[in-house]
């Protein structure tokens, strides 16, 4: 389901169990004005309107790279994403994905509940190095050595461990994104790219062959 505010263009996304525990709190806005907007080359008076053409859709299915899709652009979504430091080094790749704020390793390493924040892949001897190092960390006293106890925590932190946070991007983007990930090695980007088929419509990117094969995956 989905909640349409017409004021503020803007479609609350309503996010199953099955991926709760990886995207949430998701809105897209701008779709209707950026339809309209996609209008504006073809357009002799200045003042289009927001029916769905045929040319707007076939300017979305263009191939990427090739500019026409421009219009898409305009589709903003926003949402809350948790995904290991592993997926997180492919993601920062997308020019055009943004981070608004994010869980920091810098700040609060020490204070993570760590055995229940990583991937279940994660080797469990890495995890008792890992609370070793906690504690290591939490009982010195000595300033300098301290800093170093952090440092080695810091840098022994496994890439599967699980940070949120809270995304900006578009539709042009996710264009690209689950064009090159919806069939990757790391689950977690397979999952975020079924999810992404249920957005709102999404068929104007995508045929209906290519959403019912994104969604078989596993």
């Amino acid at each position: 389901m989905m909640e349409f505010n017409d004021e503020f263009d803007a479609i609350k996304i309503d996010v199953s169990k099955e991926y709760s525990d990886l995207i949430d709190h998701v809105f897209v806005y701008g779709l209707r004005e950026s339809i309209r907007g996609a209008k504006f080359p073809m357009s002799v008076g200045g003042h289009p309107n927001f029916d769905l053409t045929d040319g707007v859709k076939s300017l979305a299915r263009t191939a990427i790279g090739h500019a026409h899709d421009q219009w898409l652009s305009g589709v903003t979504i926003q949402f809350d994403l948790t995904f290991t430091i592993k997926a997180w080094t492919e993601l920062e790749r997308y020019r055009f994905i943004y981070f608004i704020s994010s869980q920091s390793t810098m700040h609060r390493i020490s204070r993570f509940d760590i055995e229940n924040q990583v991937d279940e892949h994660v080797d469990h001897r890495v995890l008792d190095v890992v609370k070793e190092l906690v504690e290591k960390y939490n009982s010195e006293e000595d300033v300098e050595k301290k800093k170093e106890a952090y440092l080695n925590l810091l840098m022994s932190v496994p890439v599967g461990l699980k940070l949120k946070a809270r995304l900006t991007t578009n539709y042009r983007e996710l264009k690209t994104v689950v064009t090159q990930r919806w069939n990757h090695r790391l689950p977690e980007w397979r999952k975020l790219c079924r999810f992404f088929m249920s957005l709102p419509s999404i068929d104007l990117i995508f045929d209906e062959d290519f959403i019912a094969q994104v969604k078989s995956t596993n």
